[in-house]
């Protein structure tokens, strides 16, 4: 069986915690069927709990877990019943958080999570309305097309222009969720032309249309991610000036070092050519090319780009 990653187990804890805790000496092998996992597998889990706290560690600190005669009990430690306490920076996150699901026609200025932000505002001084969140272009009502099809089940069918490739293609998909991230709207589901699961951005969606062919939607959605690179991706390493250390918030970057004159280096997957040529483009003197991996190694890669976009300006 392939071990787990830690951000799995991590996610499988958050919930069997809670679900065991609000238990009366849940059984081994309740929890075991509940949450598909071995009985090895789970006593191993809850001897990680066992030892989850605060410092100075000392038994009031701690979790408890009890595991006695096939049933498990799980008790809180005293710092759960203590009042949460948010600072002022998580508190405006939350208010901008909870701000982006309100419906943008104010159709929900009376609902719960409204009187809940509200309130929240209130205790931090600021109003609602001040706190003006953006995630992207969504083209016209794709959105709200794109949330339909989820609910529906329903397949779509998009123009789908493809940065990285620099490359606009016909695409039925079968919508599995739609969710923003770093400030961009996206939809997650099974792309049929990549025979496989795919994440797409929503400003980069020329159209939608909802076909009528269903989908029978997964028991375990993938843990979707807009960009995960493999072993076989080439890497290229880029010395950046302080004004580009942008590049380390807005890109998954894999390493970074520090050097002498203020510059960093760093290691970034590189999903595609088209990609990597924007970027340095973009940065211009900002970044120089220290090495490159995989079919990119010996590519004057900045150079070429820059010829041919000289190129097109010089044929206009």
């Amino acid at each position: 069986m392939t071990r787990p990653r830690a951000s799995e187990r991590l996610r499988r804890l958050l919930a069997l915690v809670p679900w065991v805790a609000a238990r009366d000496g849940a059984r081994i092998e309740e929890i075991c069927e509940r949450f598909d996992i071995g009985r090895d597998e789970l006593l191993a889990e809850l001897d990680v709990v066992f030892v989850v706290g605060l410092h100075p560690f000392t038994p009031d600190e701690l979790i408890d877990v009890v595991v006695d005669d096939d049933r498990v009990w799980i008790h809180y430690a005293d710092f759960f019943s203590r009042p949460l306490r948010l600072t002022q920076e998580q508190a405006l996150a939350l208010v901008a958080a909870g701000s982006s699901l309100l419906s943008p026609d104010g159709g929900d200025e009376d609902g719960p999570l409204a009187r809940g932000l509200a309130k929240l505002a209130d205790a931090l001084g600021i109003e609602p309305e001040e706190v003006d969140v953006s995630l992207g272009e969504a083209g016209g009502s794709t959105l709200e097309v794109l949330r339909d099809a989820v609910a529906g089940h329903h397949q779509v069918e998009i123009d789908y222009y493809a940065y990285g490739r620099d490359q606009r293609t016909q695409r039925v998909v079968e919508p599995h969720r739609v969710f923003a991230e770093g400030g961009y709207w996206y939809v997650a589901g099974y792309c049929h032309l990549a025979e496989g699961d795919r994440v797409f951005r929503l400003d980069r969606i020329g159209e939608v249309v909802v076909l009528a062919q269903t989908f029978e939607p997964p028991a375990s959605p993938s843990t979707y991610a807009v960009y995960t690179p493999s072993a076989d991706d080439p890497r290229v390493v880029l010395d950046l000036s302080p004004a580009a250390r942008w590049v380390l918030d807005d890109h998954p970057v894999e390493a970074v070092e520090e050097r002498p004159d203020g510059w960093c280096r760093v290691t970034l997957a590189v999903s595609a050519r088209p990609w990597i040529e924007r970027l340095l483009l973009r940065l211009g003197p900002e970044a120089r090319v220290v090495d490159a991996t995989g079919d990119l190694a010996g590519v004057p890669i900045a150079a070429d780009a820059a010829r041919r976009v000289l190129a097109r300006y010089e044929a206009a």
